[in-house]
């Protein structure tokens, strides 16, 4: 048996990674993550690199230091210009000689208003004014406290919210884990029902052609099938490991160049501190390869009843909405991990890949659920395996009519 579905792997495998298909479609993802990350970046850092460097023309005499600091945080390469009458015609001067690449003028209103003059070479973008603007109104901010006698670091820290989660359904999620979790669900909709088209496919392909019958008088229907979604998993993953491998290594490049560019954006930097470690992208494989296995075989069962593209693509409804019940329940689930309805609707099997991901990227799910979840979902392989595995040994030699439900269950039970 083991020799026959060993066949069929690496028949499926190898036809496809060396299909044109998979060539472009591996490469022209990295290609286009390079166009739409590292370009843009590059182009901002040989274009913006002298425009950071700033001066200062403080009339109030109090507020250089600490709007200097703020500032350089933010990226700039700060001086101070004394203030004289013709201080704004020979900074004008400089930065026209590409000395600098604007100056900033602060004087006793903006210590009552926060205002300010910002002369820039080139129109600045949104995220340098507001640097600019918040570290202007802050250090005015600070200095009228100090004088009030108040300190300034509690006020201007944004204070601190202590929550108690009085209900152990709620989730004090933070806003990366929010978007770990998302973008993780969200990818594995994706990835799974690509691939598990891809089955669908194949199995169409080639009852159609009429190559399966020639298949079928050397090996079992179930081994076909068995190899058939295993040489597409093999593809799958190794599509996926080379799509992740590039991007995070386009990512490591470009954050360095986009602070670069954009000092504002320093909080980048985060992303390595928050990235999800080896146990949770072992996980998130593992939710990849079980949901895969139970679609795939659905999908299967699909494509060996059906007899042309159209017929398939309706009769693939159901699997659909199966995905996109969980992906619509992403969001609220992710905000309140641990209701009994998110642990109900994480646990049912053909949710449980999207859902479960969900829960555990957002932490606080009990091991004995994630477990529970392979358990379950090991089981609905199973299922699928053998009811889908009837339907195709009877349907992949069938053509004609697509058959209604009584006749599936007939298949079923024939075979």
């Amino acid at each position: 048996m083991w020799h026959n579905v060993w066949a069929v792997i690496r028949r499926e495998y190898l036809q496809r990674v060396r299909s044109k298909w998979f060539i472009v479609a591996t490469t022209v993802g990295p290609l286009m993550m390079a166009g739409l990350i590292i370009v843009p970046a590059w182009l901002a850092v040989q274009g913006e690199r002298e425009q950071f460097d700033l001066a200062v023309v403080d009339g109030t005499g109090v507020l250089y230091e600490g709007l200097a600091s703020r500032l350089e945080k933010g990226g700039f390469q700060v001086e101070e210009a004394r203030w004289h009458s013709n201080v704004v015609t020979e900074l004008r001067e400089r930065a026209n000689g590409g000395e600098l690449g604007g100056f900033i003028m602060v004087d006793e209103l903006t210590l009552e208003t926060g205002e300010a003059l910002y002369y820039s070479m080139d129109v600045p973008t949104a995220l340098r004014q507001v640097t600019v603007q918040t570290s202007v109104a802050r250090t005015a901010l600070e200095y009228q406290l100090e004088q009030q006698g108040v300190d300034p670091e509690g006020l201007l820290g944004g204070g601190e919210l202590q929550v108690e989660v009085l209900s152990a359904a709620g989730s004090d999620i933070s806003e990366p884990q929010f978007a770990i979790a998302y973008a993780g669900a969200f990818f594995l909709y994706m990835v799974i029902l690509l691939y598990a088209v891809a089955v669908m496919r194949a199995t169409l392909e080639e009852k159609t052609s009429r190559i399966v019958e020639v298949i079928i008088s050397a090996m079992k229907p179930s081994e076909l099938m068995l190899g058939k979604i295993m040489g597409v998993c093999a593809v799958s993953l190794t599509q996926m490991a080379i799509w992740i491998a590039a991007a995070v290594a386009l990512l490591a490049g470009a954050i360095p160049m986009l602070i670069a560019a954009r000092p504002e954006l320093a909080n980048l930097e985060n992303l390595r501190e928050i990235a999800p470690g080896m146990g949770l992208t072992a996980l998130f494989v593992g939710f990849f390869v079980f949901g895969f296995l139970m679609y795939s075989g659905l999908y299967a069962a699909v494509g060996a009843m059906c007899n042309s593209d159209e017929e398939a693509q309706q009769a693939q409804f159901p699997m659909i909405t199966l995905l996109i019940v969980p992906i619509v329940m992403v969001a609220p689930i992710i905000q309140a991990p641990n209701t009994p309805m998110a642990t109900a609707l994480s646990l049912f099997p053909l949710f449980s890949p999207i859902l479960m991901w969900a829960r555990v990227s957002g932490g606080g799910v009990p091991v004995w659920q994630v477990a529970l979840s392979f358990v379950l979902m090991a089981l609905m392989i199973w299922v699928i395996a053998a009811i889908a595995g009837r339907i195709y040994k009877v349907g992949i030699l069938m053509s004609g009519k697509r058959p209604t439900l009584p006749e599936l269950w007939r298949w079923v039970k024939e075979a």
